[in-house]
């Protein structure tokens, strides 16, 4: 079966999902018997084209590195251009929808809308945004069961390093009783470099000049990008129904060389650390700073690394460390859901 892909957005991740499935697309094939073409792309910024037939990859990255809008693509057969994101999914004839448009947390919008119409439709959909699972995880999940089809959320919390998928398939078979991480690659930067002597001022303006740290910083150093990340931990992996404004949330910004000095002293180190566990019978999650003690996996995680320990009954903790965002890291991710898609029908 070659899959045919919907691209809703074509920006970062977008163009790395598609840079690795075309230098890999014969590896793809020998190895999992998986073939693609893409058949529609709809980006805010850069347009929409959509082909039945297929799309010439290559040229549609190379329109948006010469700054051209998606409409000047040019191509023998049928194809229209000027569709939005809604129509492209509705009308498409696309088997998957890569919903890879800007992340909204607080209304999860208008990602959830394409997710619902997307799954609505009979589409499979794969997604690294994480408005739509943080908060409408269960809605969509039950949405994707009605109509036959996946919802696969792996990038949203680790982006390329395996986290829900490792939990699912190779942890399967365990109970999973805690779930700590570093889950946000800048303020873990940050704290890096403030253990070697930095103020918090000038480690976060330097993580702001390496693109680590946006011109607005709040969303990473106030918590609430793990805070999204782990309500999406505790939802998919914890069967819970929580929302960010349910589990308390407190970020880096306070934290000063004293409080650095006071940890070194204990033989710790600060980490902004995004918890999930159940007591008592009962799930209860968390984002904090927390002094770890240096003798912990996550402890010796240094710079714009993300990293995750699940506390297992069988093999206890297990810590899994990489990349938390990227081009390239983040479109994997994206490609791993697709593959899974593709053993779904193989079995």
């Amino acid at each position: 079966m070659k899959f045919k892909l919907a691209l809703i957005g074509f920006g970062t991740v977008g163009q790395g999902l598609t840079e690795i499935m075309l230098s890999k697309k014969n590896y793809l094939k020998e190895q999992y018997n998986f073939d693609w073409q893409i058949v529609a792309v709809s980006d805010m910024l850069k347009g929409s084209v959509f082909s039945p037939a297929g799309l010439d990859a290559e040229q549609l990255l190379n329109l948006v590195k010469e700054g051209k809008q998606l409409t000047e693509y040019e191509g023998a057969g049928e194809f229209y251009t000027g569709w939005n994101a809604l129509k492209t999914i509705n009308e498409s004839n696309a088997d998957i929808v890569c919903e890879l448009s800007y992340t909204d947390i607080k209304t999860g919008q208008p990602a959830t809308d394409h997710c619902r119409a997307a799954l609505n439709s009979g589409k499979h959909v794969v997604t690294s945004n994480k408005g739509p699972a943080a908060l409408f995880y269960r809605e969509l999940r039950n949405l994707a069961m009605v109509n036959n089809v996946k919802f696969m959320i792996e990038g949203t919390v680790m982006s390329g390093t395996p986290v829900i998928n490792l939990a699912r398939n190779e942890l399967a078979g365990n109970e999973i009783s805690a779930i700590r991480g570093i889950l946000n690659g800048t303020t873990n930067y940050i704290l890096t470099k403030m253990e070697e002597g930095m103020s918090y001022d000038a480690a976060l303006k330097q993580a702001q000049e390496l693109g680590y740290a946006e011109a607005d910083p709040t969303a990473d150093v106030e918590g609430f990008d793990a805070l999204a990340k782990v309500t999406i931990l505790a939802n998919v992996l914890m069967g819970e129904n929580l929302t960010p404004n349910d589990i308390p949330c407190k970020g880096i910004s306070q934290i000063t060389i004293d409080d650095i000095n006071r940890a070194k002293a204990e033989n710790k180190k600060w980490k902004l650390i995004g918890e999930v566990k159940k007591e008592a019978g009962k799930v209860k999650a968390s984002v904090a700073p927390t002094m770890i003690d240096n003798s912990h996996p996550l402890a010796g995680v240094s710079g714009a690394v993300n990293a995750i320990t699940f506390t297992t009954d069988l093999l206890g903790d297990v810590t899994i460390t990489g990349a938390g965002a990227g081009k390239i890291e983040t479109g994997f991710s994206i490609l791993t859901d697709i593959l899974e898609i593709n053993r779904f029908y193989k079995e």
